[in-house]
């Protein structure tokens, strides 16, 4: 499934009007008034958008060095945040056929 049609890696997400990347202090008073509006958690916030994009990938399967490159992580350290293990884990169900 492609979600950003023909838009390069670089192109913006969120694009201010000028058409450029929209400043993160920009961003987050839209997606508190969006999440606001829908009904959800006060604690929504961009960065919480990012950690969820983060940890989804982490949980279905996605190389941990993609996700660090994907979000700008420095190093693998910081993208380590996202490996916590779930409840129902066990690196013993990635060596069986199930």
């Amino acid at each position: 499934m492609e979600f950003k049609g023909q838009a390069l890696s670089t192109d913006a997400v969120f694009r201010s009007q000028k058409g450029g990347h929209l400043d993160r202090q920009n961003l987050h008073p839209i997606v508190k008034a969006i999440a606001q509006e829908a009904g959800l958690s006060e604690l929504v916030s961009a960065h919480w958008l990012r950690h969820a994009h983060g940890s989804h990938a982490i949980e279905r399967g996605t190389n941990p060095v993609l996700v660090k490159e994907t979000l700008g992580h420095a190093n693998l350290v910081i993208t380590d945040r996202y490996l916590k293990a779930r409840p129902n884990d066990s690196s013993a169900l990635n060596l069986m056929d199930l």
